[in-house]
């Protein structure tokens, strides 16, 4: 199996929660349709992505990275690289490498779609980003890499105004998965 039928099988079988993310899912089938190198950043109207929020032991709180182009705290996330065999496994790499924290548990997933403008190739391009949670191991402690400005935890029912309503739902969604519903 390839990066890219392992996304077509997990974007098939995925039932979105919101209308809104069905729309998504079926464009992300089209685009991967549409396009050979879908799965990586060389792909110029836009490629998948990974992203992933990173909750604590308990569920209380998410890591969340100051991003230097956005400028907004945001969750873990990237690109597919041609190593990455899974959507999983490209959530759980880019989790790892960007929090510095090793023994990350990734919640069953995908939780959640998202599709974003970024800066990947002037003047327009998209992130087709497919969101995932993964759970720290209680007592871990995360080092800020060279791709963020900061990297704290924050209550997932307190994340800052300097961010967005897809971490807001990712952690909430990764949260309930992880404690069930409130």
């Amino acid at each position: 199996m390839t990066l890219r039928s392992d996304a077509v099988e997990v974007l098939t079988g995925w039932v979105a929660p919101t209308d809104e993310e069905e729309v998504l899912r079926k464009e992300f089938l089209e685009h991967l349709a549409a396009h050979e190198d879908a799965m990586y950043r060389a792909c110029v109207p836009g490629h998948l992505t990974a992203t992933t929020a990173v909750l604590s032991h308990d569920g209380s709180r998410v890591l969340l990275t100051l991003h230097p182009k956005a400028g907004m705290w945001l969750p873990m996330g990237g690109h597919c690289e041609r190593a990455d065999a899974t959507l999983a496994d490209v959530a759980l790499r880019e989790a790892t490498e960007e929090s510095g924290i090793s023994g990350l548990r990734l919640l069953a997933g995908p939780l959640a779609l998202d599709r974003h403008e970024v800066w990947c190739h002037p003047p327009r391009s998209w992130h087709l980003d497919v969101e995932y949670a993964a759970v720290a191991p209680e007592g871990a402690e995360a080092v800020i890499s060279d791709e963020s400005l900061d990297l704290r935890w924050f209550p997932v029912d307190g994340i800052p105004d300097l961010s967005d309503e897809a971490t807001r739902r990712l952690a909430g969604r990764g949260r309930e998965i992880l404690l069930g519903p409130a």
